[in-house]
């Protein structure tokens, strides 16, 4: 097989893998209206931006992100993003990497490269914005059931990548866990998992959980046979078993946020597809229209921003 880029490549800036001139518009948006979402977020944040200005020079304080993120070279984020508002945890359902491909006449392989590259650009970008936990979903177990010759391309894909970046995830303070079956991951990719998990456990800038031959159903199913476990060695009553002591045992027990605040999935599909089933009880819900090779610094903030303009009521009355 021949060598393929580093999925998380440092030295490609935002979107740079994206053919500028002669791509082709994605096909599962309207032609017309492609630039008519991009200039309507830019005169969104336009406005924002000079909203925060009048208020700043009226109230003498700012809430903004705007210092920080000046100092770090992100001249998108001088908009005014509230921190306080930030999510916690983002959770991301990577979606459009083939589609992304098949309509620039590329190679399946090509459109993966393409994402994992998209991948990289939002982990900076949390690490910038001070987000705490971001998890990504990037091979379920339905996937399992695709070809042969795209599980290995992928398989090798993602072990390659992961030990090009290990250096470099230690060196920004990343800490990496994984959720899944990883049983059914070839025996040098487990390897490297543990040893990735070891290496980075003591970081604390930015959590990336990847969520690799895993499943909601899957999760709900493994917690259930442990509790089930405990039942019958006596170490636990069937009265004992309450939402708690289930969400001790899902996957998810390995961040101490394990409840997504925001849900991105990319490429228009508008459902959850067996990903997070008990953890995004209460969870914000963003689809955006764009691929996920397409997904970058601006449609970030797009959806951050979205999630800080809703209320979270958690089945509450509203203050409004």
């Amino acid at each position: 097989m021949a060598a393929v880029p580093s999925p998380f490549n440092l030295f490609h800036p935002p979107n740079s893998h994206i053919p500028s001139l002669h791509s082709k518009p994605s096909s599962h948006v309207p032609r017309s209206t492609l630039p008519l979402t991009r200039v309507s977020v830019h005169q969104m944040l336009v406005e924002e931006d000079e909203e925060e200005d009048r208020h700043r020079n009226e109230n003498g304080n700012d809430t903004s992100l705007r210092s920080d993120v000046d100092s770090g070279g992100f001249s998108h984020f001088t908009v005014g993003i509230r921190r306080d508002l930030l999510p916690k945890h983002v959770a991301v359902i990577m979606d459009g990497n083939r589609r992304w491909a098949r309509l620039r006449d590329l190679p399946v392989d090509s459109g993966y490269e393409a994402g994992a590259r998209s991948l990289r650009v939002l982990v900076d970008l949390c690490c910038k914005l001070g987000i705490e936990v971001l998890t990504v979903f990037a091979f379920s177990t339905d996937n399992w059931f695709r070809p042969k010759v795209e599980i290995e391309f992928l398989m090798s894909m993602f072990e390659k990548g992961v030990r090009e970046e290990l250096g470099s995830f230690i060196r920004e303070d990343v800490q990496i866990s994984f959720i899944g079956d990883t049983s059914k991951l070839p025996g040098s990719l487990q390897e490297l998992i543990a040893n990735v998990e070891e290496s980075t456990k003591n970081n604390s800038r930015l959590q990336l959980v990847v969520a690799v031959s895993y499943s909601g159903q899957y999760d709900v199913v493994q917690a259930c046979r442990k509790i089930a476990l405990k039942v019958k060695d006596g170490v636990l009553m069937p009265e004992d078993i309450s939402e708690s002591l289930i969400e001790e045992e899902l996957e998810t027990n390995c961040t101490q946020f394990p409840y997504p605040d925001l849900l991105i999935r990319t490429s228009g599909e508008l459902r959850i597809s067996n990903f997070f089933l008990w953890q995004l009880a209460y969870t914000e819900l963003f689809f955006s229209q764009s691929l996920w090779p397409d997904f970058g610094e601006l449609e970030f903030l797009e959806a951050l921003r979205a999630f800080q303009s809703r209320q979270r009521r958690y089945g509450r009355e509203s203050n409004q």
